[in-house]
């Protein structure tokens, strides 16, 4: 398995791009600031984009302090090449973590 991290921010930006097919093992977004965070994650299709027809998950409360577990061991979510995870925040104080495998 391998380790991708990525500093979310306000802007909607690339957490993870996948390079050949690839399955999920775990995804984490820890809050490290001081404020309590909402954020986005879309899982997009390659020349997709980043909108309402890609958002898994909408204004995800993340309390100060706290890390949410997205994707865990037993789950997998799988991606072609070119698919990406995109992620924003209304801070910039989220860290992604995302665990893959080629497959």
């Amino acid at each position: 398995m391998t380790i991708a991290t990525y500093n979310v921010t306000t802007v909607t930006g690339n957490a993870y791009i996948s390079g050949g097919n690839t399955a999920i093992t775990s995804l984490t977004l820890c809050n490290w600031g001081p404020a309590n965070v909402t954020a986005n994650l879309y899982v997009v299709p390659n020349t997709y984009a980043a909108d309402t027809s890609t958002q898994a998950l909408y204004s995800l409360p993340i309390y100060s302090g706290d890390t949410a577990q997205l994707y865990t061991f037993a789950e997998k979510l799988l991606l072609a090449d070119g698919d990406s995870i995109q992620i924003d925040a209304t801070e910039n104080t989220i860290t992604s973590i995302t665990s893959y495998t080629s497959i």
